[in-house]
């Protein structure tokens, strides 16, 4: 059988995984106990197929009902356990995991799929040695509501939206900031967060969002999208959210936007020269928030 050259650092091997799902029958990423998530299917699948408890870390860990094209996750494997995915006669020319790759779209369930598998480089957490993480959120003000093809990736909003007034108030959002006003609160969590981009297009019918961050806090995205939607509609000034910047805590005076606009469309990580000193500047900010 052809078995690849292994690493025999700690005996494991750290493995990248790129993964999409249909967030909608999910209780998000995380695994919880009695919940079916993200993690807890793919953590039972790869413990299956390598024949050894396999527990996968997220670059987001995304709330229930997000959605994912470019989530980004790694495990580590122990190097005895690799041989177990190989079949016994391998395709010289084909890349290394991509029998694990067709295997697991075989055993997973169809809303959740591992799209690519690599070696990690030294140095890579899927988690900390992240620079930014993209989302994308659609809404349709379509009088009639949603598409059915695309009701399950695009909230409803059939009510006008000044996106006009919404750009001005996203702008003042734009940097470095305490955005404990848009974020649900975690025990020893910062909410101190570096917000790169947060602009809006209308194609139509659709209203798309791009939200770009160093990382984002706990419901965070669809914050700071209930918050402009307000302004949109014109419940609120376009001024009103810079304001709100000020805050310290959870802010009550607009609703999250519905988990189903939301999708985690890719992660940024920097060189892979770079990777471990990325890694030990994002866990010291952590600890220190």
């Amino acid at each position: 059988m052809d078995v690849p050259a292994t690493d025999t650092g700690g005996g494991h091997v750290r493995l990248r995984f790129d993964i999409a799902y249909d967030g909608t029958d999910f209780a998000g990423w995380a695994v919880q106990a009695g919940q079916r998530t993200v993690a807890g299917v793919l953590d039972e699948a790869l413990s299956t197929v390598f024949r050894t408890p396999v527990r996968l870390r997220a670059a987001g860990r995304t709330d229930t009902g997000v959605h994912a094209t470019g989530q980004v996750a790694h495990a580590d494997i122990p190097v005895d356990a690799l041989p177990n995915v190989y079949p016994r006669v391998r395709r010289s020319a084909e890349p290394e995991f991509v029998p694990l790759v067709r295997r697991l779209g075989r055993l997973l369930p169809a809303d959740v799929r591992v799209r690519d598998i690599t070696r990690a480089p030294a140095g890579f957490d899927a988690r900390f040695s992240a620079l930014r993480r993209h989302y994308v959120y659609r809404l349709s003000t379509a009088p009639y509501g949603v598409d059915p093809q695309q009701a399950r990736f695009v909230t409803a909003w059939p009510r006008p939206l000044d996106l006009d007034a919404m750009a001005v108030a996203s702008r003042d959002l734009l940097g470095l900031h305490d955005f404990a006003a848009f974020c649900r609160h975690r025990d020893g969590a910062t909410t101190i967060r570096d917000l790169q981009r947060l602009d809006w297009s209308r194609d139509g019918d659709l209203v798309t969002a791009h939200v770009s961050a160093d990382a984002f806090c706990w419901s965070m995205v669809r914050s700071l999208v209930g918050a402009l939607l307000a302004v949109g509609e014109h419940r609120r000034t376009a001024d009103w959210c810079r304001g709100l910047l000020s805050a310290t805590s959870r802010s009550s005076d607009f609703a999250a936007a519905p988990p189903q606009g939301l999708t985690l469309t890719g992660v940024d990580y920097p060189p892979d020269s770079e990777l471990q000193a990325r890694t030990l500047v994002t866990r010291d900010l952590r600890s220190r928030g």
